[in-house]
């Protein structure tokens, strides 16, 4: 009844119930997967003591993240609508058995099961941007939902943080704790996400059908735009990697600041963040042409990575105090992140006129993206261990920002020229 409803309702009713279904479930998803890394497991060691124990613990569920990518270019790009709510809610019954056992198992042996929670996670956010792709309003739908894992990222951990230090939770349980607060809402969203209608004719004749491609129509895709797509995934491999040490490793870079033990600081510099970043993406919606909200979209992305340089710049220079700094770093990754995570591999389908669906494209660069997530991991413990966590996010944003501008102005130039102003390739 509600489906039906839903297809006749108004524009900014369907946007509304789609939205903030979207948001719902993936914040959820969050509560299984970020909790764990603000606690620190100060004094436990691993692999001899030569890499910290929470370095391996971070580094092992990334690594089941990476794995759970590419697998899921495969599942994701070939996922049938009638098996989304199952495979949904049996992936993050597994992350959930897996923390479980984690709080069971004693240190350092139970590293191994965060991998084991990284692999399922890494597909869900395929499964629910497949329920808002191909629609002329999937740039607000997108920027919403995305809007979820800035500020989720900061509200678990925050949730995480207050259960250790109101309720006596372990660092070790706490991370289970968390996940089982959010089983009850988590139902409750899947159960909206099936709410909502397939796209109408007419996102279909504005966007291109989206339906699920076979092997060698990935292939095909991905031949016919190979030098823009690498192009494009070189630099998201070092978006990936510098926003996921940003995440993880938010307490220890926050306390450097001397913002230690103040679990408001998570969700309190995120929010600005997300509004913004939903209100610029939103925007882009009013861009009917593809072809141009390619090109808006791939500037804007340059935009972030100046930010990101610029603002590093100012704080080195004693311009900018720590927590501004924090703040303009990951607006700056964020305007860039979430348009990779859901409309610019959208809009370039449409503007390709491709049959097929966004989930492949996305999974190629977060499969990756995650594995220079890992890189830049292994470089931290090992190859520059006595470097301060601020001296080496320092590092890492200029880094990104000098090789944003170099990949992204050649990807520019080349899909400037591959793409008609019709939408036509050739």
């Amino acid at each position: 009844m509600l489906k039906r409803y839903l297809q006749r309702a108004p524009d900014s009713v369907f946007i509304l119930f789609a939205t903030l279904s979207a948001f719902g479930a993936y914040f959820c998803m969050y509560a299984f997967r970020k909790p764990f890394t603000v606690a620190t497991y100060e004094g436990i060691g691993f692999w001899g003591d030569e890499l910290a124990y929470k370095s391996a613990l971070v580094i092992s569920q990334v690594v089941g993240y990476a794995l759970s990518k590419f697998i899921g270019i495969k599942v994701i790009s070939e996922l049938k609508s009638h098996y989304r709510v199952v495979l949904f809610l049996l992936l993050i019954g597994l992350a959930e058995v897996a923390l479980l056992l984690f709080a069971i198992v004693p240190a350092p042996w139970n590293v191994i099961l965060m991998l084991f929670n990284g692999l399922p996670l890494g597909m869900i956010w395929g499964i629910v941007f497949s329920y808002l792709e191909g629609r002329r309003f999937t740039e607000i739908l997108g920027a919403g939902l995305s809007t979820s894992f800035i500020i989720a990222s900061g509200a678990v951990k925050s949730i995480g943080q207050w259960l250790m230090l109101h309720f006596g939770v372990s660092e070790f349980w706490m991370p289970a704790v968390t996940g089982a607060i959010f089983i009850l809402p988590l139902l409750l969203f899947a159960f909206l996400l099936e709410q909502i209608p397939p796209p109408t004719q007419e996102d279909i004749d504005l966007r291109t059908e989206r339906k699920p491609m076979t092997g060698q129509e990935r292939v095909r895709l991905f031949r016919n735009y190979a030098p823009g797509l690498v192009l494009l995934i070189a630099f998201y491999t070092l978006l990936t990697a510098y926003r996921d040490f940003r995440d993880n490793f938010a307490a220890e870079i926050w306390s450097a600041l001397g913002f230690d033990g103040k679990p408001y600081i998570f969700t309190a510099s995120e929010t600005p963040i997300a509004l913004l970043v939903l209100l610029m993406v939103g925007a882009t919606m009013w861009v009917k042409d593809n072809r141009r909200a390619l090109r808006v979209y791939l500037w804007l992305i340059l935009g972030g990575a100046v930010l990101v340089g610029a603002s590093t710049l100012l704080f080195s220079n004693g311009i900018l105090n720590g927590a501004l700094w924090m703040v303009l770093v990951g607006l700056g990754l964020y305007m860039a992140y979430i348009l990779y995570n859901c409309i610019l591999f959208d809009r370039m389908i449409a503007a390709f006129r491709y049959k097929s669906n966004a989930g492949f494209l996305i999974y190629v660069a977060d499969a990756f993206g995650y594995l220079g997530s890992v890189a830049i991991l292994f470089f931290k413990d090992f190859g520059r261990p006595n470097l301060s966590w601020i001296e080496f996010f320092t590092q890492a944003s200029y880094m990104l920002a000098v090789g944003g501008v170099l990949l992204l102005i050649s990807a520019i130039w080349y899909f400037s020229r591959r793409v008609e102003p019709t939408g036509r390739h050739y």
